[in-house]
């Protein structure tokens, strides 16, 4: 028998199971991302966003309507957004719940109609849209669903075809992005989205599917108990033998930055699991013995708000009208009481590691939020941060270009401060935005010089390679050290130094000026002071700055201006 509608009920079920496919595949999505790097990948940063709104979901009496599962799931998703492609999917489920919340049940005329709000409201959302990407597949959902408007009122052969056209616009994806084509992979986040629509339609089709995810206390008890965010777990492929000696070593490193280690030797094969704070660093030290495979590193502190509904304003920079204010809500949260006068001014930054939290201190900054590659901050977090800085308005620098539409959307969800994102790339941008900020300025003023400096400033990061992968030519391993340039990987070496010099080549020009240096927590200060030396010995007529961010994952972080 035709299934022709479907009430709040069963939608909410196909949204929780939608969630949890997503959950079960996310780290496959992620492997799908082209640049090999220690990141906070599409499939984790789009489970979390998602698993924000499947708890509120949860949450919900039985009797729910589709106007409160809308708010639940607008809500959860926008403040939970963690990147690029938590925050386009934020948008879609906010686009779709613009239109059903106030239907009693949904046909086939109405799910066309959402899908193709959703579609609308998610590019508006980037000011630069692309094709080929998670935006394209939701276009063809759209697409397919208005072809099949007039052809059927089946929601189960609706769904299921425009799933089908879904699968073959994810297929063709790697012909519109080149940089697909070459890595051999369609796009994370349209492969994300896939997932999330096969698991609400075999919710749908009465499959046994999970519909449960952990209760509010288990998490508060699990937040409250966990010490270390990483549950890390890897092979090491061994080149030489893994001696008695190598395997006690290991355990000690491990216990030193982690705990609920263990450390099993199988042949040439030893398999690890450590919780840590960071993985870049076990990582790195286990490279030492060999080459890596099975790597699964999951977040187990990730925290989401209950909130009630709450609208964002299209992020886009032509876009900047506000969202209706029936539409917003507050969070249920205190406010800080502050003792003094609110300033004209405040800043808050995303930073990483005590040296560089302690330089963006020293120039000025609020609050830090701790992230940035290996865990992109959530519109919540820095929704928390402006509510704790005591002024009228407050400048984000995100440091980091898959943070930047998050912190946008925080900006319009917030009416009692203006809220201004800069949007900075690199911590060397934010560092920068904050020397050329002028006190006695005016918001629109600062906004203008600091948007403007951070033009000038090249930034270089050194790290190493998660995954094998071929991209700008080049033929990248599983353990090389890159050199990865704002838009590209620049060089490719086994050296950390000469990868770092390499790099730096590409970047420096007769223009260049200054050359800055943050080296890692994992970098001797030594190595760095000499490679300084050879930066200054190289390039007489630039002067050369060196400090110590002690970030994680990234050897060297270098900006040239």
């Amino acid at each position: 028998m035709a299934t022709t509608k479907i009430d709040a009920s069963m939608l909410a079920k196909m949204f929780l199971a939608g969630a949890n496919a997503l959950e079960a595949k996310k780290e496959w999505i992620n492997e799908l991302n082209v640049f090999p790097v220690p990141d906070g990948d599409t499939g984790t940063n789009m489970s979390l966003t998602i698993m924000s709104a499947a708890k509120e979901v949860s949450e919900l009496p039985e009797d729910a309507t589709l106007e409160m599962l809308s708010k639940a799931i607008s809500s959860g998703s926008l403040r939970g957004a963690r990147g690029n492609s938590g925050v386009i999917l934020s948008q879609l489920i906010r686009g779709f719940t613009k239109v059903i919340k106030t239907e009693s049940e949904l046909d086939v005329t109405i799910l066309t109609n959402a899908t193709q709000k959703a579609v609308e409201t998610a590019y508006k959302a980037v000011m630069q849209p692309k094709e080929g990407t998670i935006l394209t597949v939701a276009k063809g959902a759209g697409d397919k669903a208005i072809e099949l408007i007039t052809e059927t009122e089946d929601i189960e052969v609706f769904m299921g075809q425009v799933i089908e056209h879904c699968e073959y616009v994810l297929s063709k994806t790697p012909d519109m992005l080149p940089v697909l084509k070459e890595a051999g992979v369609v796009d994370s986040g349209g492969q994300g989205l896939v997932e999330i629509l096969k698991g609400a339609y075999d919710a749908l089709l009465g499959k046994d599917v999970d519909y449960k995810l952990a209760s509010a206390d288990e998490e508060k008890k699990e937040e409250a108990t966990v010490k270390y965010a990483y549950n890390t777990a890897f092979d090491i492929i061994v080149s030489n033998v893994f001696n008695a000696k190598n395997e006690q070593d290991y355990k000690i490193f491990l216990e030193s930055i982690g705990d609920n280690s263990s450390c099993e030797s199988n042949g040439n094969i030893v398999s690890v699991k450590v919780s840590t704070n960071d993985p870049g660093l076990v990582l790195q030290k286990a490279m030492t013995y060999g080459a890596l495979d099975n790597i699964n590193i999951k977040n187990v502190k990730a925290n989401s708000a209950n909130t009630e509904e709450t609208e964002c304003g299209k992020c886009a920079e032509e876009n900047k009208e506000a969202a209706p204010s029936e539409e917003k809500t507050e969070k249920k949260e205190e406010k800080p009481v502050f003792t003094e006068p609110a300033k004209p001014m405040g800043f808050i930054s995303v930073s990483v590691g005590e040296g560089m939290d302690a330089i963006f201190k020293g120039l000025g900054v609020d609050y830090i939020i701790s992230g940035g590659q290996t865990m992109n901050p959530s519109t919540d977090d820095m929704l928390v941060a402006i509510n704790n800085v005591n002024a009228e308005t407050v400048f984000i620098l995100p440091n980091n270009k898959n943070i930047i539409l998050a912190a946008n959307q925080a900006q319009y969800l917030v009416e009692d401060k203006k809220v201004i994102v800069i949007p900075t790339k690199t911590v060397a941008q934010g560092i920068t935005a904050l020397i050329n900020f002028m006190p006695d300025d005016s918001p629109e003023d600062n906004e203008a010089v600091m948007n403007e400096e951070i033009k000038k400033v090249k930034t270089g990061q050194v790290t190493y390679a998660v995954r094998d992968t071929s991209i700008s030519g080049m033929e990248i391993k599983q353990g090389n050290i890159m050199g990865i340039g704002d838009y590209d990987i620049l060089a490719v070496g086994s050296i950390v130094e000469d990868t770092a010099m390499e790099m730096l080549a590409k970047m420096i020009d007769d223009d260049s000026e200054l050359v800055s240096v943050y080296f890692g927590e994992e970098v001797d200060e030594d190595a760095a002071n000499d490679l300084v030396a050879e930066i200054e010995e190289k390039y007489p007529d630039v002067d050369v700055e060196c400090h110590s961010g002690g970030q994680p994952i990234y050897y060297y972080i270098i900006s040239v201006e």
